[in-house]
């Protein structure tokens, strides 16, 4: 696939040493466009940027120096989604016949957003044209499967480490974000999964430490947590999954996805964060609800 030979498909930013059981996950930030994906889009610009969770790698760039690697796509998600099994295919956007093993029924391709993307934001459609089928099953082999071994090593590694292991997948959402019976918007959003993919108190935590801060922060709605916090989340072997989703408007501007001049402030404050979730990790790391068991 020449069109991502040209750039590394994502990154692995590691501390000089680990010292906190903690694995970061930026899988929606990249901002490297192939410029073959472009001539076979319709949209371009500004517009084919819409899905992108814009610099959350940097938001959470100081899990380094805090002590956890931080791995962070190149690739956009407009062109690959990695937070999605890895076959959820939409037959409407191929010619020939998908393998029997995708997965077309799903509710995320139904609405356009599988592994291959078929919509950006406000439902703008990608492509000019029909893909090969080839050249879908080609990305899911070149970026996905790749992508996907580097976060089970960097589990791993932390799992063997340290005895349990917490990841953070790391996501931004629309600023114009509701949640029914609730006043203004969330800017802060943790999911684990409706309690499946981390411990209660893992969870409870994160939400105490954002208010704390003076953030509104909800947990689960309307964004419980994708296919990466649903797939490494193993509570009950000291494995725990959290999604965090950062509302974009109180960071970028949405219109021409520059950075806002308080942009600083809110990543220090993601650090802060990250800070105080890694010590409360270490205060309570023999708990059983966090400790394998």
């Amino acid at each position: 696939m020449p069109e991502i030979r040209e750039y590394e498909l994502f990154e692995v930013h590691e501390p000089v040493s680990q010292t906190i059981p903690f694995v970061y996950n930026s899988p929606h930030s990249g901002r490297i466009y192939p410029p073959e994906f472009i001539a076979q889009s319709r949209l371009e610009g500004i517009a084919i940027r819409r899905s992108e969770d814009h610099y959350v790698d940097e938001l959470f760039g100081s899990a380094v120096t805090l002590g956890a690697p931080l791995l962070a796509a190149n690739f956009p998600r407009a062109y690959l989604d990695v937070n999605r099994e890895p076959y959820e295919l939409d037959p409407r956007m191929f010619d020939g016949l998908l393998p029997p093993y995708a997965n077309v029924n799903s509710l995320r391709v139904a609405g356009g957003l599988g592994t291959i993307p078929r919509i950006v934001a406000e439902n703008m459609e990608i492509y000019a044209r029909r893909l090969p089928v080839q050249e879908g099953l080609d990305r899911v082999e070149a970026v996905y499967k790749p992508y996907h071994a580097a976060l089970r090593r960097l589990i791993a590694r932390t799992h063997v480490q340290f005895g349990f292991g917490v990841l953070i997948d790391c996501h931004s959402m629309p600023g114009n974000v509701r949640v029914a019976g609730c006043t203004g918007r969330p800017d802060f959003i943790i999911g684990d999964r409706y309690g499946t993919s981390a411990s209660a108190e893992l969870s409870r935590a994160a939400i105490a430490i954002l208010e704390e801060m003076g953030f509104a922060a909800i947990r689960n709605k309307p964004y419980a947590g994708g296919f990466i916090t649903e797939h490494y989340g193993r509570p009950s072997r000291g494995l725990h999954a959290l999604q965090i989703e950062v509302n974009r408007a109180i960071y970028v501007d949405e219109v021409t996805l520059e950075k806002r001049e308080d942009f600083a402030a809110v990543a220090d404050a993601v650090t802060a964060f990250m800070q105080q979730m890694a010590d409360y990790v270490e205060k309570f790391a023999g708990d059983r609800a966090l400790a394998a068991e």
